[in-house]
């Protein structure tokens, strides 16, 4: 009988009312259920009091998810954001710490949007807080006055790096993405390694070069409609036989 890898999935810290919830997205939840197999749980956002190793011993990888909310600037040191800019101060505390810890001890990593410019900024690189301002660059961000199916929809091409982790999952070289997002990379973390890039120079997709298994983060949202999609599928694919390998070493 295969093995069911149970993957620990990221949550964002919300207030609701009176009361704080440690919550995550439902299309990742999904994702991980039917595209990859997997028994989902949720990482909630303790800080300082997460205990790393009963995570990492319970987990068989982990995904880190988008958010509405950003990397505080202070973590790369950028510039203060805009008044209105929403943030997530004990996601920050619990999940930056917690990516090189995970690769280090080789649990498998798949990182989207928010966790994406996570794993950049846990290897010392910095965010361009506003990818539209930059001079050179397009807007990345998703048109709000369509439906969400309007939303993410595919909005640009990235092209993949030869014989990097995400050329190995398809015969071509480039391929369409959606884009759900308004910050971006701008100077790459130490150790990470280009997967993709879209048509003006921003980095989509990046991987960990040393890493002891799966350490892939990628711009887009491959988890939404990941089963009508064969890229998206595929990147799934290949993080859920890393962590069911995982698994089998644990027995």
């Amino acid at each position: 009988m295969m093995t069911k890898p149970i993957i620990g999935i990221s949550t964002c810290f919300e207030k609701h009312s009176l009361f704080h919830y440690h919550q995550s997205g439902e299309k990742y939840i999904s994702a991980v259920i039917n595209a990859m197999g997997g028994f989902p749980i949720l990482i909630p956002d303790l800080a300082d009091k997460l205990d790393y190793d009963k995570l990492f011993s319970t987990v068989d990888g982990i995904l880190l998810t988008g958010s509405y909310s950003n990397v505080e600037p202070h973590h790369y040191n950028g510039h203060s954001s805009k008044s209105s800019t929403k943030h997530d101060l004990q996601r920050d505390a619990t999940i930056l710490p917690l990516i090189p810890k995970a690769v280090n001890v080789g649990i498998p990593l798949f990182a989207i949007c928010r966790g994406f410019q996570e794993m950049n900024v846990a290897y010392q690189g910095s965010l361009h807080q506003e990818v539209h301002t930059v001079e050179g660059k397009q807007d990345h961000r998703e048109d709000s006055t369509k439906d969400i199916d309007g939303q993410y929809d595919f909005a640009h091409s990235v092209t993949l790096t030869k014989n990097g982790v995400l050329s190995q999952l398809t015969n071509e070289n480039e391929l369409r993405v959606n884009s759900v997002h308004w910050q971006g990379v701008d100077e790459l973390g130490e150790g990470l390694q280009i997967e993709a890039v879209a048509p003006d120079g921003l980095i989509e997709a990046i991987s960990i070069k040393n890493a002891k298994n799966f350490a892939l983060g990628v711009q887009w949202h491959p988890e939404w409609k990941v089963m009508e999609i064969p890229f998206y599928k595929a990147i799934f694919d290949a993080f859920g036989r890393a962590c069911t390998s995982h698994a089998d070493l644990k027995k």
